[in-house]
């Protein structure tokens, strides 16, 4: 994508060698998508690496337009952008949903920095500074997380290279070009207008056609429910293969208050993808019906069907479904809940308010993209879009 890459200090190639980061070669960046898309099978490790580079790129040009940026800055804004899905297992989404309810991987990114600037003996202490937004510098935060950070923009030109889908293309090269900082704040020049807006657009359509298509949902529905069932079992005391870790996390209620000691971080950093792939093939043949049903679902791909909707699913036909799962799998009324249930997904592609993307006028006057931009549907990007799922078995 962007063609060979350098890998600009020591400490940054120690930190990339670290265990805890060559994990992420082994941890999907999209989780579920190769179910539609089959080429997304890109890990987290590209993308890290990729915002790496563009961090390069962003402050090399800012330095260009003679923004004072020292090297250490430099090391430190490069390493906290290297290192800001570091927190992140496998199938992260599952995962916050069923092994480690409750956990989001930001808070998780936090405290594997924190280990990692002990290792390092204090070499991080920056970059968990910028990284927090606590550094005085704003705009070094604002280019890792913000409505406009180099994390989205690798993530969609990658995603949508990856998947095949074009409408997430958008001009990096020329949206870097266009930082400036005025007061401490990363703000665009008028004439990169058109790219965030075409960045925003993509953003929106990559949300409804890659990460919130309801195939993937449906993976990873069933990814939700089979290890829900499964740390049921295993809390149970009923015997389920697993690695160590996996196995730690079944058989342990591990909450928010309970999560951050060291035991539990050393097996969550052990967890990738190919420990759950591992699982759900044995537990294919599993006894318990509910488990194994779910898993071969998961195995043969013969997903949940999704109806998705702007209103709630209608009772009388939940409880028709339910009824038919019933008869359709012979399994107990308690037992449904695993096959057919409702939800509902969010999507924003703009949230003025939070990090706001701001535009530098010919004039000098700051001005926030939706106030600046004439296009009329840069409004409705603000509203926040809610959709409910039902899932139900196919063959019904």
């Amino acid at each position: 994508m962007y063609g060979f890459i350098s890998i600009p200090s020591e400490l940054i190639y120690d930190v990339i060698s670290h265990p805890y980061f060559q994990r992420l070669r082994y941890i999907k960046q999209l989780g579920m998508t190769h179910l539609v898309y089959p080429g997304a099978l890109h890990t987290r490790f590209h993308h890290a690496l990729g915002a790496m580079h563009l961090m390069s790129l962003a402050i090399g040009l800012l330095r260009s337009k003679e923004h004072t940026i020292s090297d250490a800055e430099e090391e430190s804004a490069i390493l906290a952008i290297l290192l800001h899905d570091i927190g992140h297992g496998p199938f992260s989404h599952a995962l916050e949903h069923s092994l480690v309810t409750g956990i989001k991987h930001e808070d998780i990114s936090a405290k594997l920095m924190q280990d990692l600037n002990k290792h390092f003996d204090g070499k991080l202490s920056l970059a968990i500074e910028i990284f927090n937004g606590t550094y005085p510098k704003k705009f070094l935060n604002q280019l890792i997380s913000g409505q406009l950070d180099l994390d989205r923009m690798d993530y969609l030109n990658r995603d949508s290279f990856f998947t095949g889908v074009s409408e997430g293309v958008i001009s990096f090269d020329r949206i870097i070009k266009m930082f400036n900082v005025v007061e401490d704040d990363l703000v665009i020049e008028e004439k990169g207008i058109y790219s965030i807006e075409k960045f925003l657009i993509a953003r929106r359509l990559m949300y409804w056609q890659v990460y919130l298509h309801k195939t993937v949902i449906a993976g990873e529905m069933i990814l939700v429910k089979l290890l829900e069932r499964a740390k049921e079992l295993a809390i149970a005391g009923i015997d389920l293969f697993a690695a160590p870790s996996l196995s730690y996390f079944l058989n342990n209620n591990i909450n928010e208050e309970t999560f951050f000691t060291h035991e539990n971080l050393e097996h969550f950093t052990n967890l990738d993808d190919q420990d759950i792939y591992a699982a759900v093939k044995v537990w294919a043949q599993h006894p318990d019906k509910i488990l194994s049903t779910l898993c071969k679902m998961l195995t043969s791909r013969n997903l949940y069907k999704v109806e998705m909707s702007n209103e709630l699913a209608d009772k009388e036909r939940v409880e028709f479904l339910q009824n038919a799962t019933i008869d359709l799998l012979g399994i107990a009324a308690e037992e449904v809940k695993y096959f057919v249930f409702t939800d509902s997904i969010q999507n924003r592609a703009y949230n003025a308010g939070v990090g706001n993307i701001k535009i530098l006028m010919k004039n000098n006057d700051i001005v926030d993209i939706a106030k600046a931009s004439d296009l009329s549907n840069l409004e409705s990007l603000q509203k926040t879009v809610e959709k409910y799922i039902l899932c139900y078995p196919r063959g019904i």
